[in-house]
């Protein structure tokens, strides 16, 4: 690297003699005296000012930035000085995650990051930073498994500038920064007392929902996503082929989660709650374009919509109706004037997955059939997920002894064949 630290209020002249002595320029005392200047890796120019009485402080800026080239960790100072805001927009538009992931993810940075973070520039980020910020994110969101959400975002897009040489290190990776605590990993699944409260706080028209996730397993968007044509009730199957989602703010139609379209047994009492359903409010034609905004237009006859028509909106569904049926229930509280409804994340309508897993596993379902019916793309998720409520071997024990006393025939001092000594 060929850098130099060029005075600015200063300038070389060779006189008639053929001698050079030092003048003063036009910009004495005017301004930064002096700029560091050297060629980047890009074969331009760059430059850094500094004030009168600071040359050793250019000087030994200069052979940092020579170090770091040496090295391979070179930041670019002009590029450096985008926004995190400004980075992180222009890294959601290259993701090429599913589009209701990357709009999920839009959110929590906008709404939780760039208004704290937006206006930095990404190379002038420390570790303490992101410690305020964590800090400043506690009160408005009090649970920490949301918060560390969005710091696994922040985190991704800081990950990023330094692959793009705009950051020397993530300093949401430092030891210093503390990562939200996840919350609690083992599921506690609801009660059928539970469940049965809340599907009869619902309106009618939404109360066969609560069968279908807590009967079939299914996710929210592939409840509101149910379409006439896959519902067999003459095989006892019903298959699980689109769901509604939300994308940029608008209704399309997608496959499910991760594209893995599946069969879930049908019971014989989700159906009849189906048929009974649909006789008091019939299935409507739904048109909506697929997997984004601008995508074709594809009609389903759905089981579950609006009272004028139109596919239930995730949103307007948790606000307006989920959450008032929690509240009648008995399982959240009923806000205060002026106050919004209490946080009900592990109350959603995913709890109605859960409930469908703990009842399978308690019947004595295997986690790979329970893993095909949920949709998942690893039965190893499944176990580790739900592994607490298998039940256990020495429970299984205590029922395969029991069940030889409860037997038909049995003495009451214990089965037939304890007898014959």
């Amino acid at each position: 690297m060929a850098g130099h630290v060029q005075d600015r209020w200063y300038k070389t002249e060779t006189d008639a003699d053929g001698k050079e002595r030092r003048v003063k320029t036009d910009r004495y005392g005017i301004g930064m005296r002096y700029r560091a200047r050297y060629i980047g890796p890009d074969g331009t120019e760059k430059s850094k000012s500094f004030p009168n009485k600071k040359k050793r402080l250019a000087e030994k800026w200069l052979s940092t930035t020579e170090a770091d080239m040496s090295r391979g960790r070179y930041i670019d100072p002009s590029a450096g000085r985008i926004t995190f805001r400004q980075y992180g927009e222009k890294w959601l538009a290259s993701q090429t995650t599913d589009p209701t992931t990357r709009t999920t993810v839009g959110v929590h940075l906008r709404l939780h990051a760039f208004p704290y973070l937006g206006t930095r520039p990404i190379d002038s980020f420390r570790p303490e930073h992101i410690r305020e910020w964590l800090a400043a994110l506690e009160k408005p969101l009090p649970v920490s498994s949301y918060r560390r959400v969005i710091f696994a975002s922040v985190s991704a897009v800081l990950a990023a500038a330094v692959d793009d040489e705009l950051l020397a290190k993530n300093p949401c990776r430092s030891r210093s920064v503390r990562a939200p605590a996840p919350g609690d990993p083992r599921v506690r699944p609801w009660t059928p007392e539970r469940v049965f409260a809340i599907r009869a706080a619902l309106p009618k028209r939404y109360q066969a929902m609560v069968d279908v996730g807590g009967g079939c397993g299914l996710r929210q968007g592939e409840i509101f996503g149910l379409a006439e044509e896959h519902v067999r009730f003459d095989t006892g199957w019903l298959h699980v082929a689109n769901q509604v989602k939300v994308v940029n703010g608008h209704l399309v139609f997608g496959p499910p989660k991760r594209g893995k379209e599946r069969d879930v047994p049908l019971p014989r009492q989700v159906a009849r709650v189906l048929r009974e359903h649909a006789e008091e409010f019939p299935p409507v034609d739904v048109s909506l374009p697929w997997l984004k905004p601008d995508g074709p237009l594809v009609t389903k006859r759905l089981f579950f919509s609006l009272t004028g028509g139109g596919a239930v909106r995730r949103t307007d569904f948790n606000t307006r109706v989920w959450k008032l049926a929690l509240v009648r229930a008995g399982v959240i509280p009923e806000p205060k004037e002026g106050e919004r409804h209490q946080a009900a994340r592990e109350h959603g309508m995913h709890a109605l997955r859960h409930f469908y897993a703990s009842v399978l596993l308690d019947a004595g379902e295997n986690i790979k059939a329970l893993s095909t019916y949920l949709g998942h793309g690893d039965p190893g998720f499944t176990l580790r997920v739900y592994t607490h409520l298998m039940p256990s071997s020495d429970g299984r024990a205590r029922r395969a002894v029991d069940g030889l006393y409860e037997g038909p025939g049995s003495a009451p001092d214990g089965p037939g064949t304890a007898q014959g000594e």
